[in-house]
């Protein structure tokens, strides 16, 4: 096993804080959309749980561009290399416009976000029906994309750490 480096613990928290969380929202709008559950308690829950990883994602961003992340492993070819710096500018942006065409879908509906129970957003998009009928396919598309870059990444992971013994998941666990 090579030794790569490990990220910042702070990185670190936020990296598996964020896990976490899309886990969690996926699970809670897949039970939502699948009526396994109060819609409306739900919902409340969905759209908190996306605002705070709105929040965590533009601290993400900017804890990423102040700071230096490790070497890869020597294991790590130029195309793959390549690939790393994709995959990480499409899961940001998708951990930042998920949040954002949420927000956006529930002002075209003509109501106001409301998160943590009682604390209501500002609506971002004007009451429009075609509006929120685009907005709720690509937030459903989002979802998918998410699900698909999350098992691409943590695959990639596995790959490195199981077969190649490069050290690659104990950048962001130890």
């Amino acid at each position: 096993m090579t030794n790569t480096g490990r990220y910042p613990l702070r990185t670190r928290i936020l990296h598996w804080l964020t896990a976490i969380l899309i886990f969690a929202t996926l699970l809670v709008g897949f039970a939502m959309v699948n009526s396994l559950g109060s819609y409306a308690a739900l919902l409340g829950t969905h759209m908190t749980l996306g605002a705070v990883i709105l929040v965590i994602a533009v601290v993400r961003v900017a804890n990423r561009f102040t700071h230096r992340v490790p070497p890869l492993p020597a294991t790590v070819g130029s195309v793959e290399h390549k690939l790393v710096i994709g995959s990480e500018i499409g899961l940001y942006t998708a951990m930042l416009a998920q949040p954002l065409v949420g927000w956006a879908l529930v002002s075209a509906s003509g109501r106001s976000p409301v998160i943590f129970g009682s604390l209501r957003l500002p609506r971002i998009a004007p009451f429009d029906e075609s509006l929120y009928f685009i907005l709720r396919q690509g937030h459903s598309v989002l979802a998918y994309l998410i699900v698909a870059m999350v098992a691409a990444h943590v695959s990639a992971v596995l790959l490195h750490t199981l077969t190649l013994r490069d050290g690659m998941l104990s950048r962001m666990v130890r």
